[in-house]
């Protein structure tokens, strides 16, 4: 249009140059989030909260201030791999979010209730209301790597963070069971869809290593994730084994002592796509 402002706001016209209007929301005036890494699955059980701790846990090693929402509010599992156990205190600034040992931040709604086994019975419009609030309300201050830890499937809460959260890439779990493909197809599509880079994959219990041979057992069958990461064009694969070390570390809330290079190379990878 040749009278065109460049204003959509002000704008009732539907032209081809017309912006759709952002919905993601400002952080709390007192954060400074530099990135964002959301770890997904199109499944539960796979192991997201795991992964996504260790990453968190990776990045802190290397220096970078980190923090973790988590935003599996039905299911919150990171403050216990952490070992964290006192409430989330406020102010009129805002919530501030609880501080492992090692200096990783953690927001999550079990840091909110009066005991971490009480059940969180909300419907779906609320689960989403609150996650968006870890990200408004919440008083990060300087963060190099936020880590979220979304719950399963492409539901509300997923929809609201790709939407609400400036998402910089995704790193997908799964597992090696034969609907493995589907399940990672799925998350492939939501992340484009959304608009949103895929960093990696993370297969989870991909193999057992005998202590005693060093021989590698496929126990949940045999890895085809090289395969199907070549085909989704998933520029990253890690493969994480079951290891009764690490299950115990996170069973501990010792997860930042954990011992184990299956992950290095994706955490540097993560690190490098998002310079």
């Amino acid at each position: 249009m040749s009278d065109c402002t460049h204003d959509c706001s002000t704008c009732g016209q539907d032209c081809a140059s017309r912006q759709p209007e952002s919905m993601v929301e400002a952080p709390n005036a007192m954060s400074h989030i530099r990135r964002v890494v959301a770890v997904v699955s199109g499944k539960g059980g796979v192991g997201k909260s795991l992964v996504t701790s260790l990453l968190a846990v990776l990045a802190n090693r290397k220096g970078q201030k980190v923090g973790i929402l988590d935003a599996d509010v039905t299911g919150p599992s990171i403050p216990k791999a952490f070992g964290i156990t006192e409430r989330a205190k406020g102010s009129d600034l805002g919530i501030f979010p609880a501080v492992s040992k090692k200096g990783v931040k953690i927001m999550s709604v079990n840091l909110l209730l009066e005991h971490d086994t009480d059940p969180v019975v909300w419907r779906g419009p609320v689960i989403a209301g609150t996650v968006k609030q870890f990200w408004t309300d919440v008083v990060w201050e300087d963060v190099d790597y936020l880590f979220v830890d979304m719950p399963p499937g492409t539901g509300d809460v997923p929809l609201t963070v790709f939407q609400s959260l400036p998402v910089d890439g995704i790193v997908i779990v799964t597992s090696p069971q034969e609907l493995v493909s589907m399940i990672v197809e799925k998350a492939v599509n939501m992340a484009k869809l959304m608009n949103v880079p895929i960093l990696g994959v993370v297969e989870n219990m991909s193999y057992f290593e005998c202590p005693d041979c060093g021989k590698e057992h496929a126990i949940f069958g045999e890895s085809h994730i090289e395969e199907i990461a070549g085909r989704l064009g998933i520029p990253h694969v890690a493969r994480l084994p079951i290891d009764p070390a690490l299950a115990r570390v996170c069973d501990q809330g010792l997860v930042e002592l954990f011992e184990g290079d299956w992950l290095d190379d994706l955490s540097d990878a993560v690190e490098e796509e998002l310079k």
